[in-house]
């Protein structure tokens, strides 16, 4: 039995094209539509003027709220937005049962537990992607791109940076909640949960499905020199899904990922432990070693204790 059911007539189309840019489209009109709801709330939820709140939007972050307030229209316009996003592609657009009720009955301690160990065992090798991403170089023929890539690289370093330099418990707590637990959910619900079975269904490979998933994935967070490990994380949270058929373990391991990171950038700046979100200048190659040890004895053990159940998910094999 297959996971998602599509009835419609755009999900049964051939044309890969046409049903990506609707799925684009409504995924783009929701985004902006509550972006612009949890901007307009902002000046009544945290007493910020309208003219401020527009200083904000343009990077002047030095404001009483001001990253509460942001965190709000992240969690809103983002997290919360995606996830309205695949509600609305499933039920309206394909008229798609996720069948979540089977998902759940697919959730296993021991295979949590595996989980737990791919998600720590990703981060430590995510440090060797980092640091090989930092050094990619363009060729001089794109030079002009690369340039442009950077400066938007720094932009949202700087508004990141600004997101997670939590100085109160309440501000470590609303990350947690707009980065770590709503984005993994938002996102999984639409990358994993629509995207992805939509890619193994028109280029006929599971195998494909997930890595052209991670890579759009990966491309909308506009984040060149973290592209590599992005893409990677897309592609293990991909595997998650198609092993086990469960979108219960992907956005568990996406949720615990962000948040572990958010808590990380805290200790640091309650100068705790040494934790530089922002250097990619050295790599510990014996952790990252361990780390893709720890993958790939996981990665072998999870898919083994997890076998198809039902012949769902077997495509492409």
């Amino acid at each position: 039995m297959e996971i998602y059911e599509t009835h419609s007539e755009i999900g049964q189309r051939r044309s890969w094209l046409l049903s990506l840019t609707v799925i684009v489209l409504i995924t783009f009109g929701i985004l902006v539509l509550l972006q612009a709801l949890a901007l307009g709330l902002v000046p009544f939820l945290f007493h910020i003027e309208i003219d401020s709140l527009m200083g904000l939007m343009s990077g002047n972050y030095d404001l009483p709220n001001g990253r509460m307030a942001m965190l709000f229209v992240q969690g809103i316009g983002s997290g919360i937005g995606f996830w309205v996003s695949a509600w609305v592609l499933t039920k309206f657009v394909e008229k798609a049962d996720l069948k979540w009720d089977i998902q759940l009955s697919r959730v296993q301690r021991q295979s949590l537990l595996v989980m737990v160990g791919l998600t720590f065992g990703a981060m430590l090798f995510n440090g060797l992607l980092v640091y090989w991403n930092s050094k990619l170089v363009l060729p001089e023929s794109m030079a002009g791109m690369e340039q442009w890539m950077k400066e938007m690289e720094t932009q949202l370093m700087e508004l990141t940076k600004f997101l997670t330099d939590f100085q109160t418990v309440p501000e470590l707590l609303m990350g947690i909640v707009v980065i770590g637990i709503l984005a993994g959910i938002g996102e999984e619900m639409l990358f994993r949960g629509v995207i992805q079975p939509k890619m193994q269904q028109y280029l006929k490979s599971a195998h494909w499905g997930i890595w052209i998933t991670a890579f759009i994935f990966s491309a909308i967070h506009f984040q060149f020199y973290g592209f590599l490990p992005r893409l990677f994380l897309g592609a293990l949270f991909g595997y998650m899904y198609h092993y086990s058929g469960s979108l219960i373990y992907p956005i568990l391991a996406h949720i615990l990922n962000n948040s572990l990171t958010v808590v990380m950038v805290y200790l640091a700046n309650q100068e705790v432990i040494d934790f530089d979100l922002e250097s990619a200048d050295t790599v510990s190659y014996p952790a990252s070693l361990i780390g893709l040890l720890v993958l790939l004895v996981g990665f072998f053990y999870f898919k083994k204790i997890n076998q198809p159940k039902d012949g769902q998910l077997d495509q492409g094999f």
